[in-house]
C-alpha cells in the first residue's frame, strides 16, 4: 500500500541561498485530507512544488508509489493536481472548454474522451453550464472552481491546493468548501483559513522556518492556543 505523498528529509535552498525547507518529511495516506497551515515563508508554497517536480531539492519525494524524478514528470503531473492560488496562472484558453480539455488532450486522448472528461470535470465543480463561457469573464469563485476543473480532468490521485479561499466572498467561499468536502481524493490544501481548516480537514500540518513543527488531529492542534500563537496562527472560533 503506497502513500499518496511521501516526503522524507527534503531539503531546499533557493539561488539566493535562502534555505526554504529543513529536513520535512510527510506521508498522507490515499484519501486522507491534510491542511497545511503557517505563517507565510514558513515554506508551504515550496514544499507544494516539489510534488510534482517544478522544484528539485536534497531528499526523496514519492508521488502514488512513483519517485519524483524527471523520467517520471508525465505521470506525475497527471497524478497530482496542483491548482495555484490566482486562478488567473491556470486559464489560459479561449472558452472554459478549451481550459478544461488542454490536459487530457496534451495526454493524446481522442476527442471523444476529452469531451466526456471536460464533461466530468466540470459537473464534479458544479459548473457544467459553463463550457462555452469565457473564462477571463468569470467571478473568482467561478474562475476557482474552472481551475480545479483543469486538473480534476486529468484524473488525478491527489489535488493539492494552494489558498483556495483567498479572495472570494462568504457564499463563493462556502460553496467551495462544500465542493472539496465532496471530493474522493487525496488532498493537501495549503491554507490561511483556519476556519475551513477547523471545517474540512482531519489533519493538520504546521509549517515554520522551512520546518514541520505540528502534526496531527486539527481538534487537538486547534485547541493549543501556545502552539498556535508560538507560529503566528489564530485559533479558530
Amino acid at each position: 500500500m503506497h502513500h499518496s505523498i511521501e516526503i522524507n528529509s527534503l531539503s531546499f535552498s533557493y539561488p539566493d541561498g535562502h534555505q526554504a525547507l529543513t529536513g520535512v518529511s510527510l506521508h498522507i495516506a490515499p484519501c486522507e485530507k491534510v491542511a497545511l497551515v503557517g505563517p507565510n515563508g514558513a515554506g508551504k508554497s515550496t514544499m507544494i512544488l516539489h510534488l510534482n517536480g517544478i522544484l528539485n531539492g536534497e531528499g526523496a519525494v514519492q508521488v502514488c508509489g512513483l519517485p519524483v524524478h524527471q523520467k517520471n514528470l508525465g505521470r506525475i503531473r497527471a497524478m497530482v493536481g496542483l491548482v495555484f492560488q490566482n486562478p488567473d496562472d491556470q486559464l489560459f484558453s479561449p472558452t472554459v472548454y478549451d481550459d478544461v480539455a488542454f490536459g487530457p488532450l496534451y495526454q493524446g486522448l481522442a476527442a471523444g474522451e476529452v469531451a466526456q472528461r471536460v464533461e466530468e470535470a466540470l459537473s464534479a465543480v458544479g459548473m457544467s453550464d459553463y463550457v462555452r463561457r469565457v473564462s477571463h469573464h468569470l467571478s473568482m469563485g467561478e474562475k476557482k472552481r474552472i481551475a480545479i476543473a483543469t486538473v480534476l480532468s486529468m484524473k488525478p490521485e491527489v489535488l493539492v491546493l494552494d489558498e483556495p479561499t483567498a479572495g472570494l466572498d462568504p457564499r463563493s467561499r462556502r460553496s467551495l468548501i462544500n465542493l472539496l468536502a465532496e471530493l474522493p481524493l487525496t488532498m493537501l490544501v495549503s491554507t490561511h483559513d483556519m476556519l475551513m481548516v477547523r471545517d474540512l480537514f482531519p489533519r493538520t500540518v504546521i509549517m515554520d522556518e522551512g520546518c514541520i513543527v505540528a502534526d496531527g488531529p486539527t481538534q487537538e492542534l486547534m485547541s493549543d492556543t501556545v502552539l498556535l500563537e508560538a507560529h503566528g496562527l489564530e485559533k479558530p472560533n
